[in-house]
């Protein structure tokens, strides 16, 4: 990975375009100050998201980051607000070479947890990150392997209900009550979360981001 360059200005905080709780908790945990930059109500943010026939997971989650990076750069330069680096991340589910992103209602959910149940799935979290010239640095991706206890159905179903699942790729949090299924990982635990630090912070002094 190319090196920061010690001439170039540091900037005190960076733009976070993520509505995701986890991702806000994470980079603090970084001690990174971050100011949200989230879609505006005009915005298809979903579009960004639709999949493309053939395309490998590892493919798919790092165009749909790249493309959330340049659309909240865009959104940036639009309303006028001082520059500073941004930071996309996207996190995506893949087995048997399936995607498995959000599921769209309860019983979809238990869908998805029933097909990880007993097996091992990968998790993939792709990062962007744009410079404050607006140059949009090599994207990197966070690849973890995990893998869920047999479960019997419902319990499954009593999980979902509680409505974590929802909004989560893979219709599951590792940080919640998902937990109690999760028999061994290998990899990342904050790249499953949804923001692999190692990565996150390399890009951000990269990108001179003082923290």
């Amino acid at each position: 990975m190319p090196q920061p360059n010690p001439r170039l200005p540091l900037y005190p905080f960076v733009y976070l375009a993520s509505q995701s709780p986890r991702r806000q908790e994470l980079l603090a945990q970084l001690g990174v100050r971050f100011e949200l930059l989230l879609p505006r109500p005009d915005e298809d943010a979903e579009a960004l998201e639709a999949e493309r026939a053939g395309e490998a997971a590892s493919t798919y989650v790092e165009r749909v980051c790249v493309a959330k990076a340049e659309a909240a750069r865009a959104r940036l330069v639009a309303s006028g607000h001082r520059a500073a680096p941004i930071l996309v991340a996207d996190t995506t589910v893949t087995i048997d070479d399936a995607i498995l992103g959000k599921p769209n209602d309860v019983e979809h959910a238990v869908q998805m947890l029933a097909r990880l149940a007993g097996r091992e799935h990968e998790v993939l979290t792709a990062l962007a990150v744009i410079d404050a010239d607006g140059t949009l640095l090599p994207p990197a991706l966070s690849r973890s392997c995990v893998r869920f206890a047999p479960a019997p159905l419902t319990a499954l179903t009593r999980y979902a209900m509680t409505g974590e699942p929802l909004g989560k790729a893979g219709a599951y949090g590792i940080q919640g009550r998902a937990a109690e299924f999760i028999e061994r990982i290998d990899g990342s635990y904050s790249g499953i979360m949804g923001l692999p630090l190692f990565e996150t912070a390399a890009l951000l002094r990269l990108a001179r981001v003082d923290f």
